[in-house]
């Protein structure tokens, strides 16, 4: 139940963090006015706050494995709101970012 948990806390961080870094994006990119901008600053610091709520204590391993779920979420998000079509070296790329997800957050450790 923990590691379902904290694998939930990781999704909502990808689209916080995605999702608060895309609106800014069209805010800038595609000027879609400070709207935007205002919803991906809140969604950004939300995302901020959900990362506290991982049941492991270790800032720099909580960080460090979200770095890989940020990875490979990019290339969903964009694939599902860009339209974006990743290639094998992506796929494969992300598949390597949660493998290591996996083994930084969920390795049985001793002690």
């Amino acid at each position: 139940m923990i590691t379902l948990r904290s694998i939930g806390l990781f999704v909502l961080a990808a689209v916080l963090e995605i999702g608060g870094a895309w609106l800014i994006w069209q805010a800038v990119r595609e000027h879609r006015g400070a709207g935007w901008a205002g919803a991906g600053i809140v969604a950004l610091g939300l995302y901020g706050f959900v990362a506290t709520l991982q049941p492991n204590a270790d800032f720099g391993r909580i960080l460090a494995a979200y770095g890989g779920v940020f990875v490979a979420g990019s290339l969903v998000w964009a694939m599902i709101l860009d339209g974006y079509r990743p290639d094998r070296f992506d796929v494969v790329g992300a598949v390597i970012c949660l493998v290591g997800v996996g083994i930084i957050m969920y390795a049985p450790r001793g002690g």
